[in-house]
């Protein structure tokens, strides 16, 4: 049987969508038929949400259940005002008809409601110049990103309660990806700020072709003006951006901390970069981090071709780029009797839904975890991450831990981490952690 083969996802083939819309999860949590527990022991489903009042004023929403999550779903809702036009900033009401806060309402989406704002005072669109203001702020006052990179993520989703819109800043360039139809109507006016507050003077706008049919967004020519490429600085290593050609954004900026990490485990060592993309790890671990040796591996030609030219821009020799499968390459290597000190494993997203095919990319995460531990030397550092919004950390290092065991290795697990403070997590979408990475010495 051939091993299994995968590339990375383009992102004009697959809706891209925040970890959070991909888990029906939400929908179970909150649709299963029980709610929250009222003091008097009767429970939600027994109760109607009360009438919609005449004193509402349009549009509104209300909801079925209370639920403190940004996503809601068809059966979440209750009641609409009626005639509601698409992408329109409403009031939402709870079960109670107390004012609850405020969000996008697309009745034709499939997350026909994003709550932006949660408070007992609906807002209006002036609240958005702040919400902005406080997304970026975060970025250059407070996490002071600019010190160490021309790459970080200016707006997350959901982690900065601005569901459906994700901007990363690359040198004087933004790059948007937007997921909902009122964000859509309503980012050209926010762009001139925040170009003002991210110093930035270009931008690119995307809309995943499925995504908008599904919210119903009217798809206009690309920008003929819109860059091509910028190049950037991380952790005093240089990198070409390449907007047409690379995935989601461009560059995965959300691992920026994680190859600084990765430098305290290198110097002297040979280091195996798997699924190495535009060479991120690979980079870090021979420039900064003082590797002996690094091979890189990755089943993109592109993305292969791209690395090699961000070796060049740092002047860069002594990695062994390879373009192939992760899978059968690895097996190979074990024939060869092929050990390296240190192995990096960031594959792209395996687990796409909750359906059958979950299962199965459970099993690829384990064979491919189990695969790469018997290419590392006893005693070798293994830095191994998982991007499925679906699969919580807990899990995936059962997964990993399953794999080492079979292969007859123990973990000594040394850190567990994820993505960038500038991918900030709310405590109310907790699903938006995707990214995982366990840092381990294999015995």
């Amino acid at each position: 049987m051939n091993p299994p083969r995968f590339r990375r996802p383009d992102p004009m083939q697959r809706p891209i969508q925040p970890a959070v819309e991909a888990g029906d999860e939400v929908e179970d949590r909150w649709e299963g038929g029980r709610g929250e527990e009222r003091g008097d022991g009767r429970e939600e489903e027994d109760r109607r949400p009360v009438s919609p009042s005449s004193e509402w004023p349009a549009p509104w929403v209300q909801l079925k259940y209370f639920t403190f999550h940004p996503a809601v779903y068809p059966r979440m809702i209750a009641a609409t005002s009626p005639n509601i036009a698409p992408g329109s900033l409403v009031t939402v009401y709870d079960r109670n008809g107390e004012c609850f806060g405020s969000g996008f309402f697309n009745g034709r989406a499939r997350v026909p409601l994003r709550v932006v704002h949660h408070g007992s005072v609906p807002v209006g669109e002036e609240w958005f110049p702040e919400a902005l203001a406080r997304s970026v702020g975060l970025r250059r006052e407070v996490l002071k990103l600019d010190a160490t990179t021309e790459a970080w993520r200016a707006v997350s989703s959901d982690g900065d309660s601005l569901s459906g819109l994700t901007i990363d800043r690359y040198g004087d360039v933004l790059m948007a990806e937007v997921h909902s139809l009122g964000i859509w109507q309503r980012l050209p006016g926010w762009m001139p700020q925040l170009h003002e507050l991210a110093g930035t003077k270009r931008q690119i706008i995307r809309v995943d072709p499925d995504i908008a049919r599904i919210e119903g967004i009217r798809m206009v020519a690309p920008d003929s003006a819109a860059p091509r490429t910028v190049r950037i600085r991380e952790n005093g290593v240089r990198y070409e951006v390449n907007f047409e050609e690379g995935h989601k954004t461009g560059f995965f900026c959300d691992q920026r901390d994680n190859r600084k990490k990765l430098t305290e485990f290198t110097a002297g060592r040979r280091v195996l970069d798997l699924c190495c993309y535009t060479g991120g790890f690979a980079l870090s671990a021979k420039l900064p981090g003082g590797a002996a040796e690094v091979t890189a591996v990755d089943l993109d030609e592109k993305a292969i071709a791209q690395a090699k030219h961000n070796a060049n821009l740092n002047q860069c020799r002594g990695i062994d780029w390879v373009h192939s499968d992760a899978f059968s390459w690895n097996r190979t290597m074990i024939k060869n009797g092929a050990k390296w000190d240190v192995i990096v494993l960031d594959p792209p997203k395996l687990v796409h839904s909750r359906d059958e095919e979950m299962d199965d990319g459970r099993r690829r995460y384990e064979d491919l975890n189990g695969l790469s531990l018997q290419l590392l030397e006893p005693g070798g550092i293994f830095v191994t991450c998982s991007c499925s919004g679906l699969l919580g950390m807990e899990e995936f290092e059962r997964i990993v831990i399953k794999a080492g065991h079979r292969n007859r290795r123990r973990l000594q697990i040394l850190d567990r981490t994820g993505a960038g403070a500038d991918h900030p997590v709310m405590s109310n979408c907790l699903e938006s952690r995707y990214l995982k990475v366990i840092w381990a010495r294999v015995l």
